[in-house]
């Protein structure tokens, strides 16, 4: 994170902070006639690449803020407009690509399926990102000042094998807590206050990939930034790893069953967790929803599309899901349009 902050600093917020926070006496408008020896004994910071690949001379506009770079209160504010502003992007590229080019609309004539479900999903995702942010931008400030094992050449890790194994590794690590995590936001002293919101999404859409309570989002995103405090962890694989994670949270909630993989915790597996509640907890694979007995295989029937998109088989999958909803919940609460008038809904 500290190279997106580098990059950001130096094309925007190094102007931005001048122009609110001049450097005292020198005004904002005055800074563009300075060079940036004048300019950098107004602050004692002094400039550091974040990587090897990167030398950017910073412009006078770096100095001339009293709000230094380094100073711990703009890093915390630039990295929460960082998370809040690379979140929403990547929310709705890959979200709107994967609705566009992978995601059956056939699923909008499903009996769970709500009326103006991809607003409301948007809707929610978007209330919910600015308060994920300012919990995650802690953490992201903690690797940006040293506090964590990120390292970005071989030699300073542990070695050339563990470039390859951190990937892997980071993936089992963070799987088992999330699976942990989620299963405890099933509680029943939890899940309405925090994770309820979430499964108003029956048959979700790739929107709903972050359709949360921010703090439920914001409690199953914990192991991906508590991994690099205790784990070294390469500056380029965690950006990988960050846009994977992204991609991996929409792909299975759009419906797509690929995947027919033991192993893998797929979209047919979520989708099974969406209308079955207390199944398939796992964010990558099925080992710990196997090993604590939460494991449920998705039906063949799943993976042809015309037995999926029947009507007995969404008849099959109401039923089941009213009667654990009413378990879990004690209620549903929720408005369906009634299976009878799928058809009417076609035709309008």
């Amino acid at each position: 994170m500290d190279i997106a902050l580098e990059l950001m600093d130096q094309y925007v917020f190094d102007y931005a902070y001048a122009a609110v926070f001049p450097a005292y006496p020198v005004a904002f408008n005055k800074v563009a006639a300075m060079n940036a020896t004048t300019a950098q004994t107004l602050s004692n910071w002094e400039y550091t690449p974040s990587s090897f690949l990167l030398d950017l001379e910073p412009s006078v506009y770096a100095y001339a803020s009293s709000v230094a770079r380094d100073n711990v209160f703009r890093q915390f504010f630039s990295l929460f407009l960082i998370t809040w502003f690379f979140g929403l992007l990547t929310y709705f590229m890959f979200s709107t690509l994967s609705y566009v080019f992978i995601f059956d609309k056939q699923t909008m004539e499903h009996p769970k399926y709500l009326k103006n479900q991809v607003w409301l999903e948007i809707k929610q995702a978007n209330s919910a990102m600015p308060i994920m942010s300012l919990l995650t931008a802690p953490f992201f400030v903690a690797e940006v000042r040293g506090l964590c094992r990120m390292y970005e050449q071989t030699a300073e890790g542990p070695g050339r094998w563990y470039d390859f194994a951190q990937i892997p590794f980071f993936l089992f690590f963070t799987d088992m807590f999330v699976y942990f995590i989620h299963r405890g936001l099933h509680h029943p002293r939890i899940y309405k206050h925090l994770h309820k919101p979430h499964h108003k999404w029956i048959m979700p859409t790739p929107y709903a990939s972050y359709a949360f309570h921010p703090v439920d989002g914001w409690m199953q995103s914990l192991p991906y930034h508590i991994f690099p405090i205790f784990f070294p962890l390469q500056k380029w694989a965690y950006l990988f790893l960050f846009v994977f994670i992204n991609f991996w949270t929409i792909m299975i909630h759009d419906g797509e069953y690929v995947s027919n993989n033991p192993i893998i915790n797929g979209a047919a597996c979520h989708s099974i967790h969406h209308l079955a509640f207390n199944y398939n907890y796992g964010q990558y694979f099925t080992l710990w929803d196997r090993l604590g007995g939460s494991y449920r295989e998705p039906e063949q029937e799943l993976f042809d599309k015309k037995t999926k998109m029947s009507k007995e088989t969404w008849k099959k999958q109401s039923k089941v899901m009213e009667k654990i909803v009413k378990d879990v919940e004690g209620s549903d609460d929720r408005v369906y349009d009634p299976l009878d008038d799928v058809e009417t809904k076609k035709k309008q």
